[in-house]
């Protein structure tokens, strides 16, 4: 007899487990599982990011990304305060370099603002009071940021759920589901359960547990690796916080910045190539499947031709610590290749449609309560990629909300 759940979460990273902690906040006495293929929690994006509390100053007013990250900053703060998690609110600085970067860092300032977000134009000299070593123009520093432990947090989300009677099963890698009237069947490397609705949460194979449910989305998760270095422990008295270049418009990546963690270690980086593998943390990390699904996709080539310049420079900087370093010296000067170890890589799962274009801001799909006739039984986080750790209490909100609505909706 298959175990029954109202509602199954499918992943466990730091959105599906906020996703269970909300649904369990919400109705107390739901039976819900989290299924996560992996050994433990927290394994992918969670457990591999420079744990950057995010301010929300990038992203476009009204947006999911922009409501969430403002909220969900502030939230995290107070979360991890309550919960006895370590974290620091450090503010950061993002420093224009060059002039024709001015215009763009003064849009980003007036973004802030109208996301409602403490922002304080700099000069050089205001740039030194904060990073005595760091170059630049002009900057903005953006009070409001600040650092954790995602992985922690996401613990924390998970003990809470489980607290409230969630049940949480590492090790159940989903297999297959049969979407019916009454409800949805899931096979697991573990066994088989039922459920009311189930809930898409699985980062990169979100766009998979879709196509497995019956739902066509058109996205494909393009993974994007983002390679790391860290400040030799003798350098990291070279950067005080957080430093961040201005970010290029027509990319969602923030380019390579200066992070110092909540544990001392001072992260530089990321690259952003393109990954052989959905969970592809180096460059002999290759599987077939994850590459012909890539190169059969439309969106694919379509995104190449139009950034290939830009995937070029990325390509250069990951082949070459020598054209690393000159990228991080244009932020801090006084780096030498000497003083950059190499460190963990992260994936990140970047949602693309068929056209080409890159989903800028979080994205949802299966059923929605402001439409009763859009597919029932499943909800999915299609686009889910940082801030999604820093607004993770609110997308947890959003999506249980959208899977109570689909219970009640039933058939």
């Amino acid at each position: 007899m298959a175990d029954e759940f109202d509602v199954a979460v499918v992943g466990g990273g730091i959105v599906g487990l906020a996703t269970a902690h909300a649904l369990t906040t919400a109705q107390p006495g739901l039976r819900v599982a989290v299924l996560e293929k992996e050994s433990g929690f927290a394994a992918h994006q969670t457990g591999r990011n420079s744990g950057v509390i995010h301010s929300g100053i990038y992203y476009r007013p009204g947006s999911y990304k922009a409501r969430f990250a403002v909220e969900g900053a502030a939230e995290l703060v107070a979360f991890c305060r309550e919960q006895g998690l370590p974290y620091e609110v450090t503010g950061k600085l993002i420093v224009a370099t060059g002039a024709a970067e001015l215009p763009r860092l003064a849009a980003l300032a007036e973004r802030g603002r109208a996301n409602g977000i403490p922002v304080t134009e700099l000069d050089r000299d205001g740039i030194a009071q904060y990073e005595p070593n760091v170059s630049g123009l002009a900057g903005l520093h953006v009070g409001t940021t600040g650092i954790c432990d995602y992985p922690a947090v996401a613990t924390a989300y998970g003990r809470l759920a489980r607290e409230a009677g969630a049940e949480l099963r590492p090790g159940g890698e989903v297999l297959s589901v049969a979407r019916r009237r009454d409800g949805v069947t899931i096979g697991t490397a573990t066994g088989e359960l039922r459920c009311g609705v189930l809930v898409n949460c699985a980062g990169l194979h979100s766009d998979r547990i879709a196509r497995m449910t019956g739902d066509d989305t058109g996205v494909l998760i393009l993974p994007f690796r983002g390679e790391y270095y860290e400040l030799t422990e003798d350098r990291r008295k070279l950067v005080q916080g957080l430093v961040y270049p201005v970010p290029d418009p027509a990319f969602p990546f923030l380019g390579v910045h200066l992070t110092r963690g909540i544990h001392g270690d001072v992260h530089v980086g990321p690259n952003a190539v393109p990954a052989a593998a959905r969970e592809g943390y180096g460059w002999g990390v290759v599987r077939p499947r994850d590459v012909a699904e890539t190169l059969a996709f439309p969106g694919t080539w379509r995104i190449l031709w139009r950034h290939w310049r830009y995937e070029v420079g990325e390509l250069h900087r990951s082949l070459s610590k020598r054209a690393f370093t000159t990228a991080v010296q244009r932020l801090l000067p006084a780096v030498t290749a000497a003083d950059l170890v190499p460190a963990a890589a992260g994936v990140r799962a970047q949602a693309v449609a068929r056209d080409g274009s890159l989903l800028d801001d979080f994205a949802f799909a299966g059923f929605d309560p402001a439409d009763r006739r859009s597919p029932r039984r499943a909800v999915h986080v299609l686009n889910a990629p940082s801030p999604a750790a820093t607004a993770s209490l609110p997308i947890g909100r959003e999506v249980a909300r959208r899977a109570l609505a689909a219970l009640e909706a039933g058939g």
